[in-house]
């Protein structure tokens, strides 16, 4: 993954994330953040809920969407093992929690670097198990001292700006039927 310029934090010297779909509506994603422990600022473990706001600190996330669409999704993963999800009409219109079953978080700690592994069912997201998808992967990394630092595959614009379209740079072909 890409810094952006603009990113004031500086403890992560890498951040790495591999995509992959085990099944036709399933996403998994292993998020690696390379920094010691003692300068990331990492929400403490919780019961994984939903919950929102969760980019205002260190927050991995994945943005999906068909090729030829506008609509868009959403993913907010928390290293605490809250997360988020949202549909979108178009570019960051009509923001709605998406439904769908909670994903599996594991989170893990080592003294150089933090590890996220989540595997995300979007079975109930009409059309997404039969298509390509596009994706756009970002991580907001926040430091001890609470710097930021914005990630992702793209940074198309001079903001970070995670919803742009440019960012879905990453496609994952539809399995092929059996």
């Amino acid at each position: 993954m890409l810094r952006h310029a603009d990113s004031v934090g500086e403890a992560a010297s890498r951040v790495e994330v591999t995509a992959w779909r085990p099944q036709p509506a399933r996403l998994a994603l292993l998020y690696v953040i390379h920094a010691p422990a003692d300068e990331l600022r990492l929400p403490p473990m919780a019961e994984s809920a939903r919950v929102d706001h969760l980019w205002r600190h260190t927050c991995l996330e994945a943005f999906i969407r068909e090729p030829s669409d506008d609509v868009y999704y959403e993913i907010n993963l928390s290293p605490s093992t809250r997360w988020a999800a949202y549909g979108f009409d178009g570019y960051r219109e009509r923001m709605e929690p998406l439904d769908m079953p909670s994903p599996r978080i594991e989170s893990r700690s080592y003294p150089d670097r933090h590890e996220l592994e989540a595997l995300i069912d979007l079975g109930d997201v009409p059309g997404l198990a039969r298509s390509d998808w596009r994706l756009g992967l970002s991580a907001v990394i926040e430091d001890a001292d609470g710097g930021k630092a914005w990630w992702a595959l793209a940074h198309p614009a001079a903001q970070p700006d995670f919803h742009h379209s440019d960012s879905f740079v990453l496609t994952l072909p539809a399995p092929e039927p059996a």
